[in-house]
């Protein structure tokens, strides 16, 4: 179970990564998967639009966070 945590932080951390860099570039690679959030979420819920890159970092603060919690818990 811990590693699957720790697979889901990787991804929301990497999914918040991406769409900050979306939102204030271009993301030329993966970007269905790693745009997820960023496209099809924050459009959805009108309280985050206007605050995409708030929204993205995060998301992306929130993966981290779930990786350093699934590490330190017992096993």
């Amino acid at each position: 179970m811990r590693k699957a945590i720790q697979i889901a932080g990787v991804v929301l951390a990497l999914q918040g990564i991406s769409g900050a860099i979306d939102h204030l570039a271009v993301q030329p690679f993966f970007g269905i998967f790693l745009n997820f959030f960023n496209r099809m979420i924050i459009p959805w819920i009108g309280a985050l639009t206007g605050y995409e890159l708030f929204a993205n970092l995060a998301l992306a603060a929130l993966g981290v966070v779930l990786v350093i919690a699934a590490e330190r818990a017992p096993a």
